[in-house]
Parts: C-alpha cells; sequence; structure tokens
C-alpha cells in the first residue's frame, strides 16, 4: 500500500510540475537541434559493389563448384579489401594524409547471404573524396587480388558516382531530436524525484502521524473568504 500511495504522490508531484518538465524538454531538444544542424559536421556515404566470379569456361558454362569457391572466399575478401596491404596502396594512389588504421575505420564491407557481391562504403566530410575513396579500393582490391591469392576472380560492378543530390547520412537531425526528447523527459523525471526527495515538509495527514506518534483526532477545514463573510454577518447580527 505505502509503494501505491508514495507513486501516487510522485505523479501528482510530477503533475504539478509538468511546466518544469515541458521546459526541460524544449531545451534538451532545441539544444540538440542546434547543435546537429550547426556544430556537427555532415558525413556523405560512397559505396561501390564488387562481383567474385570467376571467368567462364571455354565452353560458357558456370560451374556450380566455382560459385561455391567464391561464396566461401567472401568473408577472406572483406578483411583483404580492409587490410593494409590495401589501404596503404590506396592512400599513396592518392596522396590521402592518414593511415591504413584511420582510414579502415571509415570503411565497411558488406555482404548478402549466399551473395557474390561486396558491397564497399566508405565515409567522409567530402563526398567527392568519399567517392574517389570507394573506386580507388575497389580498384587496387581488382589488381592486388591476382598476387595475393593466385586467382582472378575480382570485377567491379557498380563504381561510386558523385550525385548532387545526395544527403549526408549523418547527422540524422530526426534521430536525434527523438533521443533528446527522450533524454529531456528522463532528466525531468530524475529532477521531480529529487526535489521531492530532498523535500521534507508536511503536506499530508499520514505525514503528521508518522511524526507526531498519535493518532489524528480531527481536522480544521481551511476557511474560505466566503465562510468569513457569513461568520462576520452572524456576529453583527448577534450583536444588534
Amino acid at each position: 500500500m505505502e509503494d501505491r500511495i508514495s507513486f501516487y504522490e510522485f505523479m501528482m508531484a510530477f503533475k504539478k510540475r509538468i511546466v518544469l518538465t515541458i521546459f526541460i524538454v524544449l531545451f534538451v531538444v532545441t539544444a540538440t537541434g542546434l547543435v546537429s544542424y550547426y556544430l556537427l559536421p555532415p558525413i556523405y556515404e560512397a559505396s561501390t559493389q564488387i562481383l567474385i566470379s570467376k571467368k567462364e569456361s571455354g565452353e560458357g558454362k558456370i560451374n556450380t563448384q566455382d560459385i561455391q569457391t567464391d561464396l566461401q572466399l567472401i568473408d577472406t575478401y572483406s578483411e583483404i579489401i580492409k587490410s593494409p596491404v590495401i589501404l596503404s596502396q590506396v592512400i599513396e594512389n592518392l596522396n590521402l594524409k592518414t593511415t591504413p588504421d584511420l582510414l579502415t575505420k571509415d570503411i565497411k564491407v558488406t555482404s548478402k547471404q549466399n551473395s557474390q557481391i561486396l558491397t564497399v562504403i566508405v565515409e567522409d566530410r567530402e563526398l567527392q573524396k568519399a567517392v574517389v575513396i570507394a573506386n580507388m579500393i575497389a580498384e587496387v582490391f581488382q589488381k592486388d587480388i591476382k598476387v595475393l591469392m593466385n586467382v582472378d576472380n575480382v570485377t567491379v560492378l557498380s563504381p561510386a558516382i558523385n550525385k548532387p543530390y545526395i544527403k549526408p547520412v549523418s547527422p540524422n537531425l530526426p534521430l536525434n531530436l527523438i533521443i533528446a526528447m527522450a533524454v529531456g523527459f528522463m532528466i525531468a523525471v530524475g529532477i521531480t524525484f529529487l526535489i521531492e526527495f530532498v523535500d521534507n515538509t508536511v503536506k499530508t495527514e499520514q505525514q503528521i502521524q508518522e511524526l507526531v506518534g498519535v493518532s489524528i483526532l480531527g481536522l480544521v477545514s481551511p476557511i474560505t473568504q466566503t465562510k468569513k463573510s457569513k461568520f462576520k454577518s452572524k456576529a453583527n447580527r448577534k450583536r444588534r
């Protein structure tokens, strides 16, 4: 029963401070929006697709065993693409001011299940730079894999293209605002709980009974202005 009462009292306290809650939420959402829009740099993505498939035999037939072999190499190729062997050559060719360890953080290699296609995704603050890096990675990988794995089964299926209407993938303003709204609400709840926790004023009859240690015999209702006027009228009549 005490837990229910405590929860009820907390909800009443939260209701009394609804204006504070709205102010905190609006403040957090506004601050997040301003930071996301004006301070966080935009991040663009460029992607290129690489097909892992051996050349057709002279009979023009596709060997099922070769396809299975290519599928088994997908994970290996994903690691090779992000390896210093490939990225060092990319950095040298493009004269980038970075290191393989830093560059690999901006690269993602994905593939769907049972697919012979690898998608290389590069993130950068400049879309054109991301496009150039993605295409260079595909070019270097296609060239070096012949030496590294002694195979010729890599083809650039779809190079990265610089499109003027591409929007940055980060910061995601709508998502940031939703998260800010949730965080602001949690902060408001925490502040309300803290205020109630440190507030030691007596507000209910039950609190008086707990503090004094005796039973309550009666209550004095607050005297309103209307009641005061009635009491004054009766007093004046008695005097007359």
